[in-house]
């Protein structure tokens, strides 16, 4: 009757009153003890032990095993507890085991897991992070562009300094070796294709057909380029293919002869680039 009444089943009012019985039931007395229940259950948290807070962090710190080595030397040493390596990281980058609050920027005992507790990609990661998107592969490029029969077919690419900073970008046609070249202040995206444009129309447009980049994340903004050189399009060679972009390659290889790896973009003003481009272009090629 009561089970119709509250629109419960026998089993659940039977179980009720045998969990919180006493001589009688009492519903505060049940909703406490309820409540007392629920605050208790769920997985417990061994680190809340002080003995074995103080084991786990003492193999951490002091003896520098990893997670992965004290859950398994616990588990192989039939310890009167056991703790799984994923618990140990969550503790490590909860701050569990640092002792002292952290400053802005301090990330503690972190900083004592092998890699720094930083990432690392599987075998089988893909990189996304500024991933170009190709609008055209170098197999559907014009056959004029492929056998150098007319002018206007251009190859890209930049030459780094010694320690990043700027960059040289370069242009190279690919019938007559003609370079354009110029220095952008960082070897990024918006920049490089800012120094393209200016590049490119300096010159006609009847000379500006194709351009031929390499795969690289500076010419991920290829489309600024498009939009503002008459839709000029963009052929994107294979991955790790250096071959199909031989010409480029090569004068590269020559603008190292002025401009070493050692050398320091940014110290090289435009005068210096200027007449490096000049030699080169008078150069039998």
């Amino acid at each position: 009757k009561i089970g119709n009444d509250i629109h419960r089943s026998p089993s659940t009012i039977s179980r009720e009153l045998r969990r919180n019985k006493e001589k009688t039931y009492s519903p505060s007395k049940a909703d406490k003890k309820y409540a007392s229940r629920r605050k208790n259950c769920g997985r417990h948290n061994l680190l809340k032990d002080p003995r074995i807070w103080s084991i786990v962090r003492h193999l951490f710190v002091d003896f520098q095993w990893s997670p992965e080595e004290i859950s398994n030397r616990l588990k192989f040493e039939h310890a009167d507890f056991s703790i799984s390596f994923i618990t140990i990281y969550r503790a490590i980058y909860n701050g569990i085991f640092d002792t002292e609050p952290l400053s802005h920027g301090n990330r503690g005992l972190i900083r004592s897991l092998r890699h720094r507790g930083k990432t690392r990609h599987t075998k089988n990661h893909v990189e996304t992070r500024g991933k170009i998107r190709i609008t055209h592969s170098i197999h559907d490029r014009p056959k004029s562009a492929d056998d150098r029969s007319e002018f206007g077919h251009w190859e890209a690419d930049t030459v780094a300094g010694k320690t990043g900073g700027a960059c040289l970008v370069t242009l190279t046609d690919r019938k007559s070796r003609f370079l354009l070249a110029g220095k952008a202040p960082r070897k990024k995206a918006a920049y490089v294709s800012e120094k393209m444009i200016e590049l490119l129309s300096s010159i006609p447009n009847e000379v500006v057909k194709t351009i031929t980049p390499d795969r690289g994340k500076e010419f991920s903004n290829h489309f600024a380029v498009t939009e503002a050189l008459n839709n000029v399009p963009f052929y994107f060679p294979d991955p790790h293919a250096p071959w199909q972009r031989g010409t480029n390659e090569n004068t590269n290889g020559l603008i190292r002869e002025y401009l070493p790896k050692s050398k320091e973009m940014d110290t090289v003003d435009d005068t210096t680039i200027y007449r490096m481009v000049e030699k080169l272009n008078s150069r039998p090629r």
